[in-house]
C-alpha cells in the first residue's frame, strides 16, 4: 500500500457538514467496489451510500443515494471523464483512484476532486475524502510532475487581464458555488456564468475550475 503523504490544494470545492459523510461507490468490478466498501467500513467518519457500475445512470444514482462525495475506481480506463462535468455541476467532490501518473493530467483537468493511486491504503482514501469534503484538491504525490498545473505548465500571468465581472464569477468558484448559484448570487443567467468560466479558464489556461483556482490564487488573483 502507498502510504506516501498526500499534497492538498486550494480547491472549488463545497465543505460537507458535520457527521459521517454518506459516499458513493463507483467501479466496473464488483469486486473492485466491495474492496472499496471494506476499506471505507474501518473509517468511522465515513458511511457507504450505496454503490454503482460506470455503466449506469450516474445521475440516477445520485438521486437514490444522495451522497455527499463519490469514491470511483478508474480501473485502466476513462470512460467516467464525461461524469466528473455532473458531479462538478452538483457541488460533489470525487475521489478517483487511477492505475498511474500517464492519465493523471486527463483526470485532473477533468475536475476530479482528489487523485490517488489505486494502490492506495484505506487512510489514504479517508484523508483525500475528508480534505475533499473540506474544500481541498489532492494529488498523490507521485502524480505531480504529471499535472502541468503543478509542473509549472501554466503561465506566470494571465493571458489577458480578468474583467471586474471574470474577477466576481472567479471569488464565488473559490466558494465552491456551481453554475446555476453563481448565477443566482451575481443576478445573471447560467448561460453568461458558463460564458464567463470560459473566459476565465482561457485566461488563466486552465483546464477546470479547481485548475483556474489554484492558477488564480498562485497569481495573486484570489485569498484562499
Amino acid at each position: 500500500m502507498d502510504d506516501a503523504p498526500l499534497l492538498a490544494l486550494p480547491s472549488a470545492r463545497i465543505g460537507a457538514d458535520a457527521g459521517p459523510a454518506r459516499v458513493l461507490l463507483v467501479a466496473a468490478d464488483p469486486l473492485a467496489r466491495a474492496g472499496l466498501a471494506a476499506l471505507l467500513a474501518e473509517q468511522e467518519a465515513y458511511a457507504v451510500a450505496g454503490s454503482a457500475a460506470p455503466d449506469d445512470d450516474l445521475a440516477a444514482a445520485l438521486d437514490t443515494f444522495e451522497p455527499d462525495a463519490v469514491l470511483w475506481d478508474a480501473g485502466l480506463g476513462d470512460a467516467l471523464l464525461p461524469d466528473l462535468d455532473l458531479l462538478r455541476e452538483e457541488g460533489l467532490p470525487a475521489v478517483v483512484l487511477i492505475s498511474g501518473a500517464a492519465s493523471a493530467p486527463a483526470f485532473w483537468g477533468a475536475g476530479a476532486s482528489a487523485l490517488l493511486n489505486r494502490e492506495a491504503s484505506g487512510e489514504a482514501v479517508a484523508a483525500a475524502l475528508g480534505a475533499a469534503l473540506e474544500g481541498l484538491a489532492v494529488l498523490d504525490p507521485a502524480f505531480v510532475d504529471a499535472v502541468p498545473a503543478l509542473s509549472g505548465g501554466l503561465p506566470q500571468e494571465p493571458l489577458a487581464p480578468l474583467t471586474p465581472r471574470e474577477q466576481d464569477v472567479l471569488a464565488l468558484l473559490a466558494e465552491g458555488l456551481p453554475n446555476k448559484l453563481i448565477a443566482d448570487r451575481l443576478g445573471i443567467s447560467e448561460n453568461t456564468v458558463k460564458f464567463h468560466l470560459g473566459s476565465i479558464l482561457g485566461k488563466l489556461d486552465a483546464h477546470s475550475r479547481t485548475e483556474a483556482v489554484v492558477q488564480a490564487a498562485r497569481l495573486g488573483l484570489l485569498i484562499i
